[in-house]
């Protein structure tokens, strides 16, 4: 048997990839038995490790360990699927066969099928380049002091953090291997590992919750425990005293976590599903001019260590760097097979999401931090949490509780809750007057803050 990196017993995992590969040609030939026209399957398994203090005692420790076996069947324009996780030649047969009789009964959907062999990524080491797996043997124990001493930084920062609504610490891993009979195989190894703390701040009647974490693949990156629970409750203080205002119209700022929200959004607005529905305000966009001429969105699936990075797509669609807006023109949709075949496009390898979206501004300056942001913002709210789904993806009306702060002369003034923001995605995109150098990676998104012209703040 040939010496993978995954089979190392330290890996922390119970299968081998080999193991893998045997269950899903298994299951594969199987299929071709039955007489199915096309045939995927993936085998996977995750372990991992998740632990939770609160006020200085152990609250949980989970240890989960899942493993499954998923197959897809065609019998011409049908299609079945079925999953199991039982590992046993039986089970396995009786999955695919579960597969097979459903797509059998199913209605034909031209559109079904594998993706083309044309756009099959080829077998490479190209997972082992981007340097996904960095397994974290961390102990219970170890994980609960680490989420105590993050805890305990967050109670010691202020005598007005009087609360905690715990801290957390996980370790996860898991690997696959998936084939399909347009001739993709391929899998490998990742790790996603983070810790993560939430304090209260109190003074009189007035209490404040706030957040805040640290997420990487590697646990060595991580950001140490005493610098999480600081900067949490530093957060949670400054939310002391916040006051409602009145109705009004000013330019928002967003602070880049929620920067990577307005990210999404666009996302989701120009991804297959929801524009061959039609339930998308940005229709047939390709090539139109969404955003102002200084903004680029750019997606590369290879940044390494990346969170959002892949050596393919979760159809063994090669997958490629590529710019999604240039000049705040579409340049790109987020397509799979399917939803490509649906609009009479091609596969952009997104099928499974997008890979590392960096959204910048021609304008921006390397000395834009948030202060200077703030500058830009002049007079106007600063939001830093937003509340409620209150996005319309058909319409784009957008309408979400939020809380930040009042700045006035380009400083902060006072904290402000209670409060709802109010715009149009399709005018509050065009509208982004400038993107700070503020930086911030949240899973596969990075954005600076984001400044709108103007939306509609309606106080209490």
């Amino acid at each position: 048997m040939k010496h993978h990196k995954t089979t190392r017993a330290d890996s922390g995992f119970s299968y081998s990839r080999p193991f893998f590969e045997e269950l899903v040609d298994t299951a594969l030939r199987h299929a071709n038995k039955l007489g199915a026209t096309d045939a995927a399957a993936e085998a996977s398994e995750a372990c991992g490790l998740s632990v939770s203090v609160r006020k200085g005692e152990l609250e949980n420790v989970e240890r989960n360990r899942d493993k499954s076996l998923a197959v897809s069947v065609y019998v011409g324009q049908r299609r079945g699927n079925a999953n199991t996780s039982d590992f046993s030649e039986a089970a396995i047969a009786q999955t695919v066969q579960a597969a097979y009789d459903i797509a059998r009964f199913t209605a034909e959907d031209p559109m079904a099928g594998l993706p083309d062999e044309a756009d099959i990524a080829p077998v490479s080491n190209l997972a082992d380049e981007l340097e996904l797996f960095f397994p974290w043997s961390v102990t219970s124990e170890q994980a609960a002091e680490q989420a105590m001493s993050c805890e305990q930084a967050a109670l010691a920062t202020d005598k007005r953090i009087t609360n905690s609504e715990g801290a957390a610490v996980s370790a996860q891993q898991s690997h696959f291997f998936s084939a399909h009979t347009h001739g993709f195989r391929g899998g490998y190894s990742s790790s996603r590992h983070a810790i993560s703390v939430s304090p209260i701040a109190s003074i009189g009647d007035d209490m404040q919750r706030d957040a805040w974490y640290s997420s990487m693949r590697d646990a060595g990156e991580l950001a140490s425990a005493q610098r999480v629970g600081r900067y949490a409750a530093e957060r949670a203080l400054s939310r002391l005293g916040a006051r409602k205002i009145s109705t009004r119209q000013c330019p928002v700022l967003f602070e880049s976590p929620l920067a990577a929200g307005l990210l999404g959004a666009f996302v989701q607005a120009v991804s297959g599903g929801a524009l061959y529905r039609k339930s998308s305000f940005l229709l047939d966009s390709m090539g139109k001019q969404v955003f102002p001429k200084h903004i680029d969105i750019l997606e590369d699936p290879f940044v390494k260590r990346g969170k959002g990075s892949s050596p393919f797509d979760e159809e063994g669609v090669r997958v490629a760097p590529r710019s999604v807006v240039e000049g705040g023109r579409v340049k790109g949709y987020f397509l799979s097979s399917y939803t490509a075949r649906k609009l009479g496009m091609r596969t952009t390898g997104n099928a499974g999401g997008s890979h590392n979206l960096v959204l910048s501004s021609r304008l921006t300056d390397p000395s834009d931090d948030l202060d200077a942001m703030l500058r830009k913002l002049g007079r106007g709210l600063f939001v830093t949490e937003l509340m409620g789904q209150g996005v319309n993806y058909v319409t784009g009306d957008y309408s979400r509780g939020a809380s930040g702060f009042w700045v006035e002369n380009g400083r902060i003034a006072y904290p402000v809750h209670e409060i709802t923001i109010a715009g149009n995605m399709k005018t509050m995109l065009k509208d982004i007057q400038a993107v700070g150098a503020d930086r911030y990676n949240y899973g596969a998104k990075t954005v600076g803050s984001i400044l709108i012209g103007k939306m509609k703040v309606a106080g209490s």
